[in-house]
């Protein structure tokens, strides 16, 4: 969430980088800084009524010292008038609390600085490309077509067990999606130094919160209940992508700065309620409400955060790279960047039988606005805590990588060539039917 001193200290700024957004929400910054400010006013009064209640408890054993049992009576029920609205406004500063960190914690992060200001995606930078779109002497198929005549991906079938937005892989198609996943997490861990963790899939609201999925979006995920107690709905989540529980790992800790930075790396399958019906109204692989990813995580010092960030694209790079993919690197705008991120580069890989380029990545430094949801600190050398940044990306995500390889590297005679760093993980150099 952001700094409730930031807000109190330079509200205008506040308001003029989150009018940046577009979104209305400098709105209320007025009514936080009201309720901030009554809060403060109750424990204030809370504060000096305790004052004065010691003040009357010391008064009342001298009187009764003195014998004095009339006074010291009087005392006493003036103690328990003061008892009684020290709860009366403890009550009232809670609640006022309460609605201040719920607005909190609906307000997006900052821009940072550096991010174009825009409107829409069409406002987006694109700030590189890699490599040369596929060409073909023949007609290319999507990759419907090629999941369909290789067997990669029975979408009937998929749909039969789940509904629309789920896949069946089979055969080459199931080994295809283990091998890239087996090749991103060797690549991450060996050549670019995370520490590779499993996490739980199913997840706590805490963890939904501390990454900035809740509350705002709270009503595109996964709810999970245990057996037919309804009690438990909405207590466990099904993880939206595995930065959910990895960036939690340390929440509610106090780091030593010699830990950092820290950097984990982990596969997960990913549940997204909100693909929906509508938005997965077109057949195949683009829109799904599960798919595989493999995510990265970055525990920073701030001052390190965005040298660390451009690290981060340039490892979610290699990937595609390595595959042979052509791609493009995209600032996210103002109004187009995720609710926590304060600055953001998508990856997008030019998939042929498209005709379009297709999100696998989102890498965003998040500064420290997920620590503090979490109460994430470090302990500096000089003795503060203080707040890290969390950065995190796709490493990449899947399904759209196995969309763009097959469309790219298919072949006139149906088949699909497997480009070499690749080979060793699906023992072949090719699928063909």
């Amino acid at each position: 969430m952001l700094d409730i001193k930031l807000i109190r200290e330079q509200p205008d700024l506040v308001r003029q980088r989150l009018a940046t957004r577009g979104a209305g929400d400098e709105a209320r910054i007025d009514e936080l800084l009201k309720l901030d400010e009554q809060r403060r006013k109750l424990l204030a009064e809370v504060e000096g009524l305790k004052a004065q209640r010691n003040r009357v408890s010391k008064e009342i054993g001298a009187l009764m010292g003195q014998k004095k049992i009339e006074e010291a009576e009087a005392k006493k029920k003036e103690t328990r008038d003061l008892g009684d609205k020290i709860t009366e406004l403890d009550k009232q500063a809670a609640a006022a609390e309460a609605a201040r960190d719920e607005i909190l914690l609906r307000l997006p992060n900052l821009p940072h600085e550096s991010v174009a200001i825009g409107k829409t995606a069409e406002d987006n930078p694109v700030m590189r490309t890699w490599g040369d779109k596929a060409t073909f002497d023949f007609k290319p198929k999507s990759h419907v077509e090629l999941c369909e005549s290789l067997k990669l991906v029975d979408f009937a079938r998929g749909a039969k067990l789940s509904g629309s937005g789920f896949l069946l892989y089979t055969n080459w198609g199931a080994r295809l999606e283990r091998a890239l996943i087996q090749f991103l997490l060797d690549l991450h861990t060996t050549q670019h130094g995370y520490t590779e963790v499993s996490p739980p899939y199913v997840i706590s609201r805490e963890c939904m919160v501390g990454v900035g999925q809740f509350p705002k979006f709270a009503d595109q995920a996964y709810a999970v209940r245990e057996g037919e107690d309804n009690n438990t709905l909405g207590q466990l989540y099904l993880l939206p992508t595995a930065e959910a529980p990895v960036a939690n790992i340390h929440r509610e800790e106090i780091l030593a700065e010699r830990q950092l930075p820290t950097y984990y790396c982990a596969y997960s399958p990913c549940f997204r309620a909100e693909a929906g019906a509508a938005g997965v109204g077109t057949r195949g692989m683009i829109r799904v409400h599960q798919f595989d990813k493999v995510e990265l995580i970055k525990i920073v010092k701030p001052e390190n955060g965005y040298d660390e960030l451009e690290k981060l694209v340039s490892d979610a790079e290699k990937v595609l790279q390595l595959l042979g993919l052509h791609y493009r690197v995209i600032q996210l705008c103002t109004a187009d960047m995720g609710f926590a991120s304060a600055k953001t580069y998508d990856i997008e890989v030019w998939a042929p039988g498209q005709g379009t380029y297709l999100e696998v990545s989102s890498c965003s430094n998040c500064e420290d606005y997920q620590a503090r949801r979490m109460n994430l600190r470090f302990k500096a050398e000089a003795g503060e805590n203080r707040f890290p940044h969390i950065l995190n990306g796709s490493g990449t995500a899947l399904a759209r990588l196995f969309v763009a390889l097959v469309e790219t590297h298919q072949q006139p005679d149906g088949s699909v060539t497997i480009p070499a760093a690749l080979q060793p993980y699906l023992k072949s150099d090719r699928i063909k039917a």
